[in-house]
C-alpha cells in the first residue's frame, strides 16, 4: 500500500492548490460504519455511489491528495469535470450510509489503477480513489479484524491545506498506463475480476461477555427478510460457533453476493435457525 500511497501523492502534486475545503459543507453527526474488504494487494476497499450510480469500488488512501475516479466512472455517473478535470458531485454515499457533503474529485485515469486492473492485481476491478480531501473531514478509525470502518465526521475541525512539494505535474507518470496495459498484454496476464465482493447482511451486532448480539437490523435488508431480530444472540453461523465478533467476522469473510449462510441464534431462551441470503448492499 506504499507504493501506491507514494506514487498517488507524487502523481498529483499539480493539483495541490484546488483541494481547499469548502465552507459550505453542512455538519454531520452520528458515526458511521463502512463495509470493506482487503484486495489481493492489501489494499482498503469500500463501495460508494456517486449521483447515485454505482456501485464503485474505491481504496481508500491517506497519501492521495482528493478523490480520483476514472473517466469511465465519470461518464456512468454523469459527472460532467471543468477544463482543470474537477467535478462537484450532486451526491457521495459510502455503502453503510455516509454521506459525504460537497464532495469533488478528480476524473483522471491514474496509472496506478490502470496497471492493477490491467493485470488483474488487486482481484477486483478498482473504479477510483478516496483521498485527503474527504478523508481529513473525519476520524476514521481502522480495524483489521472487523470488517467496518468507522466514519466520524468532525464538525469543529478545519483540515489543515496541502502544501505542493513542487514538481511539474504528473504527465509522465500517467504516460506509463498505455505502456501497463501493453505490457499485460504481451506478457498475457490477464485480469481475473470473478471475486465476488463481500455479501450485505444489513445487521449491526455488539459483542458483550462472550456473546454477539444483533444490535439492529436494516429494515429490507436480507436480515430483515429472514427474519433476524435485534437482541437475537448469535451463537453459530453454518458449522462455526460464534463467541465474539472475531468469529464472526472470520466466517462471513468469503461469503459473496448471494451466498445462503445458516445462522443459529438464540431468542428468547430458544434455538432458533435463520438462513439469509446475502445482497449486494449498495
Amino acid at each position: 500500500m506504499r507504493r501506491f500511497t507514494a506514487v498517488a501523492l507524487v502523481a498529483s502534486l499539480g493539483l495541490l492548490p484546488a483541494l481547499a475545503s469548502r465552507a459550505d459543507d453542512p455538519p454531520a453527526n452520528a458515526k458511521v460504519e463502512v463495509p470493506y474488504r482487503l484486495t489481493e494487494t492489501k489494499h482498503i476497499m469500500v463501495r460508494g455511489k456517486l449521483n447515485g450510480k454505482g456501485p464503485f469500488n474505491l481504496i481508500v488512501d491517506t497519501g492521495a491528495p482528493a478523490v480520483f475516479i476514472t473517466k469511465g466512472v465519470a461518464e456512468k455517473a454523469k459527472g460532467k469535470p471543468d477544463e482543470k478535470g474537477w467535478v462537484d458531485f450532486d451526491s457521495f454515499e459510502l455503502e453503510g450510509g455516509l454521506k459525504v457533503p460537497a464532495a469533488r474529485g478528480r476524473v483522471e485515469d491514474l496509472v496506478q489503477l490502470d496497471g492493477m486492473n490491467s493485470m488483474g492485481l488487486a482481484g477486483i476491478e478498482l473504479h477510483g480513489v478516496i483521498g485527503y480531501n474527504v478523508l481529513a473531514k473525519y476520524r476514521v478509525e481502522y480495524d483489521l479484524t472487523r470488517d467496518r470502518l468507522t466514519f466520524e465526521h468532525l464538525p469543529k475541525f478545519d483540515p489543515p491545506p496541502l502544501v505542493p512539494l513542487g514538481g511539474k505535474g504528473n504527465e509522465g507518470i500517467q504516460s506509463m498506463g498505455p505502456m501497463v496495459k501493453m505490457m499485460a498484454a504481451f506478457l498475457g496476464l490477464k485480469p481475473n475480476f470473478e471475486t465476488a465482493p463481500r455479501g450485505f447482511s444489513g445487521f449491526e451486532y455488539a459483542e458483550k461477555d462472550g456473546k454477539v448480539t444483533v444490535k439492529a437490523v436494516l429494515p429490507g435488508s436480507p436480515a430483515a427478510t429472514a427474519g433476524l431480530k435485534a437482541g437475537d444472540v448469535i451463537t453459530g453461523v453454518k458449522t462455526d460457533s460464534i463467541d465474539s465478533g472475531k468469529d464472526l467476522h472470520r466466517a462471513l469473510a468469503k461469503a459473496g453476493t448471494g451466498t445462503k449462510v445458516r445462522f443459529h441464534v438464540s431468542r428468547d431462551g430458544k434455538e432458533e435457525e435463520i438462513v439469509i441470503e446475502l445482497g449486494k448492499g449498495l
